[in-house]
């Protein structure tokens, strides 16, 4: 069973997964500065999809053929360094 985690941990899924949830995590936070109050992932992640979404996708692809080959950092949590970076999100 732990081969199984590890597989999973290290698939390219997994980490795509990481990567939009911290950006999803990131606007929750930044909308609910802006509010006043917690915003609530749902709707936090809806408001992500509808306004950022495309754009971030199209800029992680990016990200990712200028470092394919390359190893790519990872933060503590697995995510690919830069992920906070990509444009589309101010």
């Amino acid at each position: 069973m732990e081969e199984v985690s590890q597989l999973v941990k290290n698939s390219s899924l997994y980490k795509e997964f990481l990567a939009d949830r911290a950006e999803i995590l990131r606007h929750k936070w930044i909308e609910s500065e802006k509010a006043g109050y917690d915003i609530g992932f749902e709707r936090a992640l809806m408001d992500w999809i509808v306004k950022y979404r495309s754009t971030w996708y199209k800029q992680r692809q990016i990200f990712r053929k200028e470092v394919s080959g390359c190893s790519v950092a990872s933060s503590s949590n697995g995510v690919a360094r830069g992920n906070g970076d990509l444009p589309g999100r101010d």
